[in-house]
């Protein structure tokens, strides 16, 4: 087995089970769709919930994906210990009703001993107890030693949650070694020490329960498998927890770059950076996928998780904001795999930036609770109660609230304290126990009860007598609301459009005869009750108020624009590259149309203009475009198109623009298509295998978008100092040609430089054996030029090895290669650059004429080739 990168991983997996027949698909939101039992999404298989107990028709019956994971239960031990995150993915391959037992094991050990190469024999199963049809093919078919496999009752080796698809697991076990174990003789796969840990899990669901201990066959089995990426990463990296492995590792190391502390040097320290590694992920990728901060639901994990990351920054000594700058680590880390990251950048770090600001006046506003008790109670004692508040919503650990009234000749009730505090714990304890069947559980919603929104935004931008049917603060209902209050407000009918269907939702505001309220967003929730995130900006609100809820109108017709432009998009898609094109996802507001569509290849400058003139010949038409509501059946004779997955009721709104496009929609949109003014495509990329992404603009964004070419054109013109814009390419043309005639003058002169170089590395060459030994380190060097100055080596002497280093800041290279006659006599620079390597932390291997690897630790890189003679000498023949 050989060290692998976390990315790299990822994609070997993915690709793996599509060559198995699997849909790779990509990762879901964090946020769950049309599922009211969870926050945020925790497990591989939870936004299929409804593909396994059939509700919807998965796109294909084999799927592979790697979902992004958020679990929230483990939060107040994240840094305490190296093993909590709330933040991971998970690799996951799934069958509805295809294959089972035998394939889903088959290919699982496939691919950890065959792609990975993991050694058979430190490789472990478990199976349930009373399964020997898993035994049977583990051992018979699959060919593991029977000794290698365990057998575990009901408690860990059976998947069940109250009534529903039940069935045994098999997992998967990776023996670390016994330098992790805990020395006992009986040490084995279930043992509590570290040194067997599973990596996968497969799940067998072949029976529905009905919750009383009757296990009924199903007739088409599924299976549902799960493997931690970063868990996997720890393997194949030999390192001993997911803060070690290279991607996150990096995050860590820039948080030490910023704040000036090392990692592994003090207790007390490593936990702060280990708490801001893995919340600065965590919250990187929630605000990606729309979560926004505020007292309740997703919104209040998310403000948690940045406060706590915030206030363990303080704890290492930064007196200033940072975590924007750690949070572009992240993107760089992982928008391979999710380039979403890159595209919504400064969008996240202004969240974060200004999350990170409200923090410092969170921690004022401790402290004058602090000061007031103090003021208060002279020598008196601060409750449990009070000192579990301050520290779970304004980030003040126990200990610092004790050190500041002990400053005071105050104290605190720590017995009461503790006793909240383990009450919390044990709550959270109860939830990881099970949390892979967290996403099958309901949890508690102060909308329960609340009648749906009537929505009457289609004809109206202002209801002047909507009543409050509720306010929301902190994730619970109170009856008043003041100024400066961050709220959520439930009206009875509304104007403002909650975000669905890929629509964003509005802003506007809310007014009473003593209130103003800034609407700052706006969602529904899977009881169509919809909730207005907003700020008091003056006065107070109370349940049962009349208010006018008025939204921005000129935001609202910019959205208008760029959905109706989205269903013209997707007709003209399917017009000029085939009826296979569907959507695969959608977000527009007011600045840009955002669509993705499945489709197998980029498409080509032509095409991309097509589709744009076809859109535009729409707009120029002024068609009506018309938006009714009708029975399902009705509308599916009309030919509407439906979103893939989407469960729709018995009557359904279609939006319809002339012939040209009919589509099922809930979202606002203009009533003629002129009113887009024009349209204009900005860029077509790849999201995920097999889906193409496409931004676009319209109305006066396209003006925008002119002038910003415009002035691109003119700040170019005047850098390449042309005072006609028509000679822009033909000056560029002259310059590309200079250009490359430099870089080959330069390649000559570098190659004549290596070439009197190599003459005085030979000079000094070591004979070994008869071999002649070249050691050297180069600084900026590239892979390139490192085989160069190799086969000028090899030219030179046919019984030559030579070992080079390259190193490029924070990255170095190892390079080894060996003459014919060096080869004949033993030399293998596959061997060679491999120990090394090694010898760094690194690994890599190659022909044994030539070889390259990774140095993973640059301080050790002098010691490393000081050693190339002892391992060269002990090839030789």
């Amino acid at each position: 087995m050989r060290w692998t990168g976390l990315n790299e991983l990822r994609e070997s997996y993915l690709s793996f089970f599509e060559s198995k027949g699997h849909l790779r698909l990509p990762s879901f939101s964090l946020v769950p769709k049309d599922d009211k039992s969870l926050l945020l999404i925790n497990a591989g298989m939870a936004p299929m919930k409804k593909y396994f107990t059939g509700e919807v028709t998965p796109p294909r019956k084999r799927v592979t994906t790697c979902q992004k994971c958020i679990r929230t239960p483990d939060i107040e031990r994240v840094g305490i210990t190296a093993r909590h995150g709330t933040y991971f993915e998970m690799l996951g391959n799934f069958s509805f009703g295809d294959y089972f037992k035998r394939e889903a094991t088959a290919w699982s050990w496939e691919y950890l001993t065959k792609v990975l190469e993991i050694p058979e024999e430190r490789l472990y199963v478990s199976i349930y107890l009373e399964d020997d049809e898993a035994f049977d093919i583990w051992t018979k078919e699959v060919g593991v030693d029977p000794s290698h496999v365990v057998r575990f009752g009901k408690e860990d080796n059976f998947w069940e949650h109250g009534a529903g698809p039940c069935g045994p697991c098999s997992e998967i076990y990776f023996d670390r070694g016994e330098k992790y174990g805990c020395g006992k003789p009986d040490c084995k796969v279930g043992c509590d020490c570290d040194r067997y840990i599973e990596v996968w899990n497969n799940v067998f669901t072949q029976f529905d329960s009905d919750g009383k201990g009757t296990y009924t066959p199903l007739s088409n089995p599924n299976i549902d498998t799960g493997m931690g990426l970063e868990r996997l990463a720890c393997v194949m990296q030999d390192v001993d927890n997911l803060f070690l492995v290279d991607t996150v590792q990096n995050i860590m190391k820039k948080i030490c770059a910023i704040t000036g502390v090392d990692y592994g040097k003090d207790e007390k320290s490593d936990i702060s950076l280990r708490v801001i590694t893995d919340h600065i992920r965590s919250t990187t990728f929630m605000i990606g996928d729309g979560v926004m901060p505020s007292n309740t639901g997703r919104g209040y994990v998310l403000r948690r998780l940045l406060r706590r990351a915030a206030r363990h920054g303080r704890l290492l000594g930064v007196d200033k904001p940072f975590l924007t700058e750690v949070c572009d680590t992240v993107i760089e880390e992982n928008k391979s795999a999710y380039p979403e990251l890159e595209e919504k950048r400064d969008f996240i770090k202004k969240i974060i930036s200004v999350e990170e600001d409200n923090f410092a006046k969170t921690v004022d506003q401790g402290m004058q609770i602090l000061d007031k008790f103090i003021a208060e109670n002279p020598g008196g004692t601060l409750s449990g109660e009070a000192a579990f508040r301050l520290q779970d919503t304004f980030g003040f650990p126990i200990d610092l609230t004790v050190e500041i009234l002990a400053d005071k000749g105050a104290s605190v009730d720590t017995e009461a304290f503790r006793k909240i505090y383990d009450e919390n714990r044990a709550f959270s304890r109860k939830q990881r126990k099970n949390a892979g069947a967290e996403a099958w559980e309901g949890e508690a919603d102060p909308t329960d009860g609340l009648d749906a929104t009537v929505f009457e935004g289609y004809t109206v931008d202002v209801v002047d007598d909507a009543k409050v049917a509720a306010i929301i603060a902190g994730g619970a209902l109170v009856d008043t609301a003041a100024e400066g209050d961050e709220v959520v407000i439930v009206l009875d009918k509304t104007p403002f459009y909650g975000e669905s269907g890929g629509q964003i939702g509005d802003t506007g505001v809310i007014t009473s005869d003593t209130a103003e309220l800034n609407v700052v967003a706006t969602n529904k929730n899977h009881a169509g009750i919809f909730l207005h995130n907003a700020v008091v900006s003056s006065g107070e609100i109370k349940v049962g108020d009349t208010v006018k809820a008025a939204i921005d109108s000129a935001r609202r017709m910019s959205i208008r624009r760029n959905h109706t432009a989205a269903h013209l998009l997707q007709a003209a898609l399917r017009n000029v590259l085939g009826t296979h094109v569907e959507q695969k996802g959608q977000m527009v507001d007011e600045n840009v149309v955002r669509f993705d569509f499945a489709h197998f290849a980029a498409m080509t400058s032509e095409e991309i203009r097509k589709v744009e003139d076809m859109v535009n010949d729409v707009i120029l038409s002024g068609i009506k475009v018309t938006s009714k509501e009708m029975p399902i059946a009705k509308a599916k004779k009309m030919g509407a198109m439906a979103l893939f997955g989407e469960k729709y009721g018995d009557v359904v709104r279609v939006v319809k623009a002339g012939d040209f496009s009919v589509e099922l929609c809930g979202g606002t949109h203009i009533d003629n298509a002129a009113k887009l003014g024009l349209f204009k495509i900005k860029s077509e990329s790849s999201v995920a295998a097999g889906v193409r992404r496409i931004e676009a603009v319209t109305g006066a964004n396209v003006l925008a978008l002119i002038r910003d070419n415009e002035a691109t054109i003119e700040e170019t013109c005047a850098a390449m100092k042309l005072g006609n814009s028509a000679d822009i390419v033909k000056r560029s043309t002259q310059l590309m040609s200079e250009l490359k005639e430099k870089d080959r003058q330069i390649e000559q002169l570098g190659s004549k430089l290596a070439g009197i170089q190599i003459d005085s590395l030979m000079n000094s060459a070591k004979d070994i054996g008869g071999v002649k030994l070249v050691v050297n380190k180069f600084g900026a060097v590239s892979a390139d030029e490192l085989r160069t100055m190799g086969d000028k080596v090899k030219d030179k002497d046919s019984c030559a090895v030579a070992v080079f280093a390259a190193v490029n800041g924070e990255k170095a290279t190892l390079f080894v290669c060996a003459g014919k006659d060096a080869v004949a006599k033993g030399a293998n620079a596959g061997q060679i650059v491999k120990a090394v390597a090694q010898l760094t932390g690194g690994n890599g291997g190659g022909k044994p004429d030539a070889a390259m690897a990774g140095a993973k630790d640059i301080s050790k890189i002098d010691s490393a080739l000081s050693a190339a003679e002892g391992i060269v000498s002990g090839m030789l023949k």
